[in-house]
């Protein structure tokens, strides 16, 4: 049997490499993670989930401050926003998140922490800082990257990704924002939020394209309502640096141009899997465009070496590469056949309104070809909603032909909160007699959830026949008020 120095590797030190490293090593596994950055933690703590976070809620309390009178209160004029210190705030959050992605707690666990640029020399062993290095197992975790598409002129101009939008020393008066995805949607609002004048460019006809219609159009209203201006359906003709701005033609699908001149362009579209200088091609490892290309255990053709997170490019998701994590430490280390499952991941666009989903929703249920029907709920009927100030919220519930939940989208308030719920009773299988027969505590956003159980429901238990059965059986007595007389006698009064 052959002799390594691991029993198991890791290359990337994000989300599903942390959970490979934190899981092999509590279970008695030799391991070694390597790690190209200075510190641990990848691009969600540092360029992504973290400091985007942080962001939206600096910029949600400056847009309450403004929307005091809407809550019965005196009208606040808050001062200009000096993003200097509010980079400096999203840096101290993610120096506090930093110390649970630190070298002393993953040595603590048992692990060996390296940094610097592996590159494989064969299907066993790395090189790395002038060293080499084996073991049993490899898991390649190294993550995305920002990819910007070959937009006429781009390349000629200065602009932003996740990399460099969050340490920015001032606010920009105006922003062109170029895609209309989730991070594009995100940030649009919030800085549009903050005071800068922010234009989204979208080649289809919706923001959001993967989410229903009527929820995404939703949110781009509450959006447009804000200030945020989007032009759907165009394409980018050129850009060109006027010097302190930089100027974008597009054209739209009739074929009319529109001129938009902004300070700073932000591209939020776009990622390729981080396979540069790794050596895969040595070892023959196959590559997608979207990425490594692995089996449903996350193997690659060499069954020894795995392949996680975006890397692999199914989810680009820190969740997802948590799961992935997971499944590899499942195979790896325990050594059982344990396949990956992604029907029942969840995302939430983190808008406000956010925008939170689970298993399929109407686009992804007609494109499968599955027969569903929808039963939906507005949130402006729930008394918690109101009482809060919500804009707009609405749930949506998909069932199947058998009538089996097949996925949820919640629009609202804390809509990745609210979502939690139906994350637990999919993946329990929880019949929704269940969900409709449970408690919640009043008022609560979450009775959202039993209400639209409840719309589900109602038709067959207040129903003609079964009123027609308890009037016989019980001898009830029917309706103690006609509404019409009642509408009738107080109109006369």
């Amino acid at each position: 049997m052959a002799k390594y120095d691991f029993d198991i590797g890791v290359i990337g030190g994000g989300a599903a490499g942390l959970t490979v490293t934190a899981g092999a090593a509590q279970l008695g596994a030799k391991t070694l993670l390597v790690e190209k950055e200075e510190s641990l933690g990848g691009d969600c703590l540092h360029f992504g989930c973290v400091p985007s976070k942080t962001l939206i809620r600096s910029a949600k309390v400056y847009h309450l401050m403004k929307r005091a009178p809407d809550f019965g209160l005196p009208s606040v004029a808050p001062g200009p926003v000096d993003f200097s210190k509010v980079a400096k705030r999203i840096s101290s959050v993610i120096s506090v998140i930093q110390k649970h992605d630190s070298v002393e707690r993953f040595c603590g666990l048992g692990a060996r922490v390296e940094f610097g640029s592996p590159r494989f020399i064969d299907e066993h062993s790395i090189r790395l800082n002038n060293k080499t290095w084996s073991a049993g197992s490899w898991v390649i975790a190294t993550g995305s990257s920002p990819a910007p598409p070959p937009v006429p002129g781009l390349d000629q101009v200065d602009y932003l990704t996740n990399k460099d939008l969050f340490s920015l020393e001032s606010l920009p008066e105006s922003m062109v924002i170029f895609g209309a995805g989730p991070i594009a949607v995100e940030m649009a609002q919030a800085f549009n939020r903050l005071g800068t004048k922010v234009t989204v460019l979208q080649r289809s006809g919706q923001i959001l394209s993967k989410e229903d219609k009527d929820m995404a159009d939703r949110v781009m209203q509450v959006m447009s309502d804000e200030g945020v201006t989007f032009l759907l359906g165009v394409t980018v003709a050129g850009i060109k640096d006027l010097g302190r701005e930089k100027e974008v033609v597009v054209q739209d699908k009739g074929g009319k141009y529109h001129r938009v001149k902004a300070e700073k362009l932000l591209v939020a579209m776009g990622r390729a899997p981080n396979t540069q200088n790794l050596g895969l091609e040595e070892i023959d490892i196959e590559l997608s465009r979207r990425g490594i290309v692995v089996d449903s255990r996350l193997r690659t053709r060499h069954h020894h070496i795995y392949a996680a997170g975006d890397v692999n490019g199914v989810f680009q998701f820190t969740h997802a590469a948590g799961y992935e994590g997971s499944i590899v430490v499942s195979n790896a280390v325990f050594h059982l056949p344990r396949k990956v499952n992604y029907t029942l991941i969840p995302w939430c666009t983190y808008s406000d309104p956010e925008l939170a989903s689970i298993g399929m929703n109407e686009k992804a249920a007609g494109k499968a070809g599955i027969s569903y029907t929808v039963w939906s709920e507005d949130l402006k009927d729930n008394d918690r909603f109101l009482a809060e100030g919500g804009r707009t919220g609405k749930i949506k519930m998909i069932l199947d032909e058998r009538d089996h939940p097949i996925g949820v989208q919640i629009l609202g308030p804390h809509g990745g909160e609210l979502l939690s719920e139906w994350v637990a009773a999919l993946n329990g299988k929880v019949k929704l007699s269940v969900l409709a027969g449970a408690v919640h505590p009043y008022p609560t956003l979450s009775e959202i959830n039993k209400r639209v159980v409840g719309s589900f429901f109602s038709p067959k238990i207040f129903s003609s026949t079964v009123k027609k059965g308890l009037k016989l059986f019980f001898q009830l007595k029917g309706p103690a008020c006609d509404p019409n007389s009642e509408i009738k006698e107080r109109a006369e009064k």
